[in-house]
């Protein structure tokens, strides 16, 4: 991840045409959001290096659109750079019952999570982390993805029970 917020944008190449109460700004958009589109890039990624530059490309597209980005801008941003790698938007649900969970009681390791996580459908994965993770309610994740609250709910249950099967095969 850029060490920086004047590192990120000198890399850029849109920090010099910045006047300074802009820089500020940019500054201050940039350090609050930064590390949670890092985590929710490396997440949906898998890997550092993409993580980085869907990051970096998230916040040029942001402040490309407005120079005082809201949270909601910077997701949707987020959003389009991801989609442009992976079909986010549309279920991958699994129509058949799942089999029941086996007994997970004990140490879970944080590692093994975090692979049942990464190995969730895209769309399942975004759910997940935008609920689970970051708290957002159903009916953002909808607008966010351009799904229903009911399908945002079914992907949430889906990503849940595909995680605890997962990690419980792990163990």
């Amino acid at each position: 991840m850029a060490s920086s917020f004047s590192g990120f944008f000198e890399n850029a190449g849109i920090w010099a045409p910045a006047a300074e109460a802009q820089r500020a700004n940019y500054s201050e958009i940039y350090n609050r959001h930064c590390h949670r589109i890092y985590t929710l890039a490396f997440l949906m990624t898998d890997n550092e290096l993409v993580a980085e530059q869907v990051s970096a490309d998230t916040f040029l597209r942001a402040f490309a659109r407005n120079d005082s980005p809201a949270t909601e801008q910077i997701d949707q941003a987020f959003l389009a750079e991801i989609r442009e790698m992976m079909p986010v938007g549309t279920l991958t649900l699994n129509a058949n019952e799942t089999s029941a969970s086996t007994n997970i009681r004990g140490n879970m390791k944080r590692i093994h999570l975090e692979r049942a996580v990464v190995e969730l459908p895209a769309t399942e994965r975004m759910i997940f982390l935008l609920h689970d993770v970051e708290g957002y309610e159903h009916e953002k994740i909808a607008r966010l993805l351009g799904i229903s609250p009911d399908e945002s709910k079914m992907g949430l249950h889906q990503a849940r029970v595909q995680v605890r099967e997962s990690v419980a095969s792990m163990s």
